[in-house]
C-alpha cells in the first residue's frame, strides 16, 4: 500500500498534534478523545473503548480469517521539555519524551490505509491505542482483562528508537526488554550530633555499605551468563551539617529476563540489607514490587516481521539488536498470542537528534513515521495471509 502525500502530510500533523498536547499515564482523557474522532473519520471501523482513556478499533477484511493485534502507546512522562521547535508541549512538566506521540500517529495511519483496502484483507486487524505504559501497573493488563486479546492469533507493536538510525529496523529473536522491577529500603540508626558520633548509629554509613556490597548479587552471587541489573536511582537522608540522621532511604531497581533469577533477587537484597544493618548495630525495613515482564519474541512471529522489513527495505536494513534492559508492558499481550516487538530507528546524527529517550530534549526523525506505518501495513498484509503457514 502506498502511502499519498496527503497521508505523510497528517501523519507529520498527528504527531505534531500529540507532541503539544501531553497527557500522563491514565490521564489520557483528550489524547483517547482525539484518536477516537480521528478514527471515527475512517471507513468500516468498529470503535470501542476497553478503558476510559483507550481507545481499540476493529476492521473486519472481506473474508474470515486469522486476527492480527497491532498496539501503540498513547501516555507522556513528567519532563519539563527544553525543546524549542514551534509544536514543544504546551503543558508544563509534561512532555512526551518517548516516541509514544509517534507511535499513536503511526497507527492511525496504519489503520486509515488497512480500512481504505478492506477489500484486499481476510481476517480480521485491532488496532489497540493504550494508555498508561510508562506507569505501573500498566494500560496493558487492564486491557487484556477488558478482552481486547480474546480470539487474537498474533500481536505486533513498534518503538521509534533513538539510538538506531533512522531507516533501520531493530529486530530482537527471544529476549528483548527486561522485567523491570522497583525495591526501597530504609536504614534505621540513632540520630544525633555528627561531633559526637560514637553516641549515634549512623544510618548514613551503614545504608552507603549497604548500597555498595549491592553490586556483589550482579558480580559474585548470579552466574556470569545471567543478565542482571541492580541500580540504586535514589538515596535520601539528613538535613544539617551537623547532624547525623536517625534514617536513610534509598532505592532502585532490578532488570532480569529469567524468572528463576527474578524470583530470587528480592531474598538475596534483603539479606544483605540485613547483613550489613545489623552490623551497625541498625534496624531496616524493605519493600520490593514486581513491574512489568520481560518482553520475549516469539521465533515465528519475528521472523515474519524480519521477512517483511527486508522486503520493504533491504536486509542491509534490519539491524539484529543485543536484548536492552528497559521495560515494557508489550509483555501483557504477548501472554495471550504469539507476539513481536520492534524497534524502529529514529536517531538521524547529521541532524543532531540523539538525545536519549525520557530526555528534556528528546525528539525524533519524522522520516521514521512513514517507515514505521510502511512496516506495520506491510506486516498486516504478511500476518493475514496464508502464505507463511
Amino acid at each position: 500500500m502506498k502511502i499519498a502525500d496527503r497521508d505523510r502530510e497528517q501523519l507529520i500533523r498527528w504527531r505534531r498534534h500529540l507532541h503539544q498536547y501531553p497527557e500522563l499515564s491514565f490521564k489520557e482523557t483528550n489524547t483517547s478523545a482525539f484518536v477516537s474522532e480521528a478514527l471515527k473519520r475512517m471507513p468500516f471501523l468498529e470503535i470501542s473503548r476497553p478503558a476510559p482513556t483507550a481507545v481499540m478499533a476493529v476492521l473486519r477484511g472481506r473474508n474470515p480469517g486469522k486476527t492480527l493485534a497491532i498496539r501503540a502507546d498513547m501516555d507522556a512522562l513528567p519532563i519539563e521539555e527544553k525543546n524549542t521547535f514551534e509544536y514543544r508541549s504546551s503543558v508544563p512538566g509534561v512532555m512526551h519524551a518517548c516516541g509514544h506521540d509517534g507511535h499513536t500517529a503511526m497507527l492511525l495511519t496504519t489503520a486509515k490505509l488497512l480500512s481504505e483496502n478492506k477489500e484486499k484483507l481476510s481476517g480480521e486487524i485491532r488496532f489497540i491505542f493504550q494508555h498508561a505504559e510508562e506507569t505501573p501497573p500498566g494500560g496493558a493488563d487492564e486491557l487484556v482483562n477488558a478482552g481486547v486479546m480474546d480470539g487474537v492469533d498474533y500481536v505486533i507493536g513498534t518503538h521509534l528508537w533513538s539510538p538506531l538510525e533512522t531507516g533501520k529496523i531493530g529486530i530482537v529473536y527471544g529476549p528483548m526488554m527486561a522485567a523491570p522491577d522497583t525495591f526501597k529500603v530504609t536504614v534505621i540508626g540513632k540520630g544525633g550530633h555528627a561531633g559526637l558520633p560514637h553516641e549515634t548509629i549512623d544510618s548514613i554509613t551503614a545504608a552507603a555499605q549497604t548500597i555498595s556490597s549491592l553490586q556483589q548479587i550482579v558480580s559474585r552471587a548470579t552466574d556470569a551468563s545471567e543478565q542482571l541489573v541492580i541500580s540504586v536511582t535514589q538515596i535520601a537522608g539528613g538535613s544539617a551539617d551537623n547532624v547525623i540522621p536517625g534514617s536513610v532511604e534509598f532505592g532502585g531497581t532490578v532488570r532480569t529476563f529469567n524468572d528463576e533469577l527474578r524470583n530470587q533477587i528480592p531474598g538475596k537484597i534483603e539479606q544483605i540489607v540485613k547483613g550489613v544493618t545489623e552490623a551497625h548495630g541498625a534496624s531496616y525495613k524493605f519493600d520490593y514490587t514486581k513491574g512489568y515482564r520481560p518482553v520475549i519474541n516469539e521465533e515465528r512471529t519475528t521472523r515474519i516481521l524480519h521477512q517483511t522489513a527486508a522486503g520493504l527495505f533491504g536486509e542491509d536494513s534490519v539491524t539484529l539488536m543485543k536484548p536492552v534492559m528497559v521495560g515494557e508492558d508489550f509483555s501483557a499481550y504477548q501472554q495471550k498470542a504469539p507476539g513481536c516487538f520492534f524497534f524502529t530507528g529514529a536517531g538521524n546524527k547529521k541532524e543532531g537528534i540523539t538525545f536519549p529517550h525520557h530526555h528534556a530534549n528528546f525528539t525524533i526523525d519524522e522520516k521514521a513515521l512513514e517507515i514505521g506505518v510502511k512496516m506495520l501495513t506491510k506486516a498486516a498484509e504478511a500476518f493475514l495471509s496464508s502464505d507463511h503457514e
